[in-house]
Order: C-alpha cells, then sequence, then structure tokens
C-alpha cells in the first residue's frame, strides 16, 4: 500500500494538471486593449516586465512616450514580482502616462491567460485585467503595425 501511495504521489507530481499554467507567466503578452506587448522574465529572484512592442497606425508614427518624455520602448513595467503561493505573484506595476506605481497580482487563470490585478493599498482595491500570450515577433525598436495584435 505505501508502494502505491508513493507511486501517486510520483505520477501526480510528474503530470502537469494544466499545461498553461505550467508555463508561467514568463513571456510575451499581448494588453487587453491590443496595443502593447510587454515581456515578463526572471529578475533576480523576482519577475519583472517592461514594455517590447507598441502598436502604431503608421510605420513614421512616433513613440510613445511616458510621463517624464522618454521612449516607451523597453520602459520598465513591473517590478520585484515575488511568487507568494503556487501560481500567484505580487510586486510593483508603474503606469507609463503619469509615473504612478501601484501594487499588483498576477496568476495564470486556466485557459492560460494572465489575470493581472493592479491595486492601491490593498487588492481588494483594484482592477483585473486579463493579457493574452502574444505568439508574434517584436523587434528592437518597439514598432509593430496596428491591427497585428490579435
Amino acid at each position: 500500500m505505501i508502494r502505491f501511495v508513493a507511486l501517486a504521489a510520483v505520477l501526480l507530481v510528474a503530470v502537469p494538471a494544466n499545461a498553461a499554467s505550467e508555463a508561467g507567466p514568463a513571456g510575451l503578452w499581448l494588453t487587453p486593449d491590443h496595443d502593447g506587448v510587454i515581456a515578463i522574465a526572471p529578475c533576480g529572484e523576482a519577475l519583472c516586465g517592461r514594455i517590447v512592442g507598441v502598436f502604431l497606425d503608421h510605420p513614421d508614427d512616433r513613440m510613445p512616450v511616458d510621463h517624464r518624455g522618454t521612449s516607451q520602448c523597453n520602459l520598465p513595467l513591473i517590478a520585484g514580482a515575488r511568487q507568494i503561493q503556487p501560481n500567484l505573484w505580487k510586486g510593483r506595476i508603474t503606469n507609463p502616462r503619469s509615473g504612478e506605481t501601484f501594487g499588483v497580482e498576477f496568476h495564470m487563470d486556466p485557459r492560460g491567460d494572465l489575470a493581472l490585478r493592479g491595486f492601491f493599498g490593498v487588492p481588494l482595491l483594484g482592477h483585473t485585467q486579463t493579457w493574452t500570450r502574444y505568439a508574434g515577433a517584436v523587434s528592437p525598436d518597439c514598432r509593430l503595425r496596428a491591427g497585428m495584435g490579435g
């Protein structure tokens, strides 16, 4: 009986319940309005996110700027997001237009999308967005053609 329980435990660990959640939040994400692509990647023992793609109507359109007038291309957006539970990360997110910083929590939902909740103070006082995986390519200058965002 003990061998059976041990074997069952090994099989439960070895076979993921949901392959999408196993992939985790690292990768490229399309924002809800389909106007930008955010790259989430490890930074030390945490996860960080930066803007790596901005959808422009015309190839010669000016890249949007942050509250200081700096290009949003490669602008840090999420900082110090640490895993606080299985499938739950908590850190800080910055609004590039205003420079305001908020708390952020995110997790993989059952569909494999990223449920991201920005909040001031406590998560209860926040707003949740759903980001979807972006399978397209991004360029070093962050320029993406409008209509290509899915």
